[in-house]
């Protein structure tokens, strides 16, 4: 089995997109892109054997209004599983940099660990950002960086927790969000180390086995 990511430029015709999608009709599709503008550009992520993916490449390339098809490799071997930041700016900041120094020492090691961040105020605007986090692409952790989480925040965490089963960690912080993270942390650069290494496959932690303890 091979991965591929395969983007395509096109003419914004009708039935463009309806064509392209017919010709990945029996594909192994593991994510796509839209992008609309003066030219529709579509990326494909898919899996399957080598040659059925390059029979679909020449399919692609054979759709009219399709210009240009082009094959490079998927995110997932560019930029790895992705760490996301979210919280207040200093303490996203000081995450932030215990992050990406724990990913810097596991990508020496081959790994592809990428760390992304946005610092937010307002319990909607955190609690909708939580629940993105779901349809992210790459998404495999994340960790919430502030001094006070609680509210519809504590259950958007709890959604993401149970429903995606993607991990979170938590500052030592006051609110509800503490109780529901899968691991918390009161020194913000540690917790940024160690939700890297949670994730990363040339580490042997594992934060399943910290029974929701405080550190």
């Amino acid at each position: 089995m091979a991965n591929a990511g395969i983007a395509l430029i096109a003419t914004p015709l009708a039935n463009v997109l309806p064509r392209i999608y017919q010709a990945l009709e029996r594909a192994r599709v593991e994510y796509t892109q839209v992008t609309h503008g003066p030219l529709l550009q579509v990326y494909i992520e898919l899996t399957g054997p080598p040659a059925r993916l390059r029979a679909l490449t020449q399919r692609l390339r054979r759709i009219s209004g399709v210009q240009k098809v082009e094959r490079y490799k998927p995110f997932r071997q560019i930029y790895g599983k992705r760490v996301i930041v979210i919280g207040g700016g200093a303490q996203v900041s000081q995450v932030v940099l215990g992050a990406v120094s724990e990913a810097d020492r596991h990508n020496l090691r081959g790994e592809m660990i990428s760390v992304d961040t946005i610092p937010l105020v307002g319990e909607e605007n955190l609690a909708e950002a939580v629940r993105a986090v779901a349809r992210l692409h790459r998404a495999a952790i994340l960790i919430l960086a502030g001094s006070i989480m609680g509210g519809d925040v504590t259950q958007a965490v709890r959604h993401l927790r149970r429903r995606h089963h993607i991990p979170v960690v938590a500052l030592n912080m006051a609110g509800g969000v503490p109780r529901e993270a899968d691991l918390v942390v009161t020194d913000p650069v540690q917790a940024g180390v160690m939700a890297v290494m949670a994730i990363a496959d040339t580490a042997k932690f594992d934060i399943r086995k910290t029974k929701k303890r405080v550190f």
